[in-house]
Order: C-alpha cells, then structure tokens, then sequence
C-alpha cells in the first residue's frame, strides 16, 4: 500500500455553532461544505486550510467527553504550523484563548505551543 496524504481529520464537537465559529472565525478555516443530516440530527462541517481539506467537524447529540488527564490512547493533538509564532499567540489571546507558554522542541530547535478547542481538544502549533 502507497498512502498519498492525510485526506482529513474528524472531530466532533459538544456545541456545534461554538466550535464552528472557533474553526472559522478565529482559526480562519474555510467552509467546503455544511450539511444537517436529519436522520442523525447532526451537522457535518468540511473545513479547508489553503483550499486544502483537511477538517471534518461533527454533532451528535450527548457525546461522550473527551479524557483529557491521563492521557488516553488515540489521538493526542491536531498541529498547525505557523511562520509567525508571537503573531499567531497573539491572534489566539485577542480572542480570549489561553495558550501555554512557548517551549522549544529539543530535537530540532524550533518553538511549539499548546491551546484547545472548545471541547478541550489540545491544538498545537509549531514554527514553520
């Protein structure tokens, strides 16, 4: 087997239009498409970064929460890069999102940082 790339990943939220507006609004991602699946009562939101997908963003009625502390088996975070890490944080902090303070990743010198979603999901990003 030959993988060629992510396709995207999926995430669901607790509060639809919150975690929308987080994606959209202060993540700047873009709307591919949004649909309401009546028979689920659930919305699916595909969201692209650079006219790339690369997100889908789900509702379901009474989701289970997410553990957060231990970690759990499964995914552990989304990462985003970014070429301007101060501008990028303080981006983040203008709309009230608290980021953790900037670490730099031993093994290769660059600067990270963790936030979260709305539901708690941990978002990292980490200099280009």
């Amino acid at each position: 087997m030959k993988l060629a790339n992510v396709h995207h990943i999926a995430i669901i939220c607790s509060d639809y239009e919150r975690s929308k507006d987080f994606y959209v609004r202060i993540l700047g991602l873009n709307i591919v498409n949004e649909v309401f699946r009546k028979e689920r009562q659930s919305y699916k939101l595909d969201l692209a970064l650079n006219d790339t997908y690369v997100i889908e963003l789900f509702s379901f009625e009474n989701p289970p929460k997410r553990p957060t502390t231990p970690e759990a088996t499964g995914l552990r975070h989304l990462a985003f890069s970014v070429e301007d890490m101060p501008e990028a944080i303080s981006h983040l902090e203008d709309y009230g999102v608290e980021v953790e303070e900037v670490r730099i990743d031993p093994h290769t010198g660059k600067q990270f940082t963790f936030f979260k979603d709305p539901d708690g999901l941990p978002i990292e990003l980490y200099e280009m």
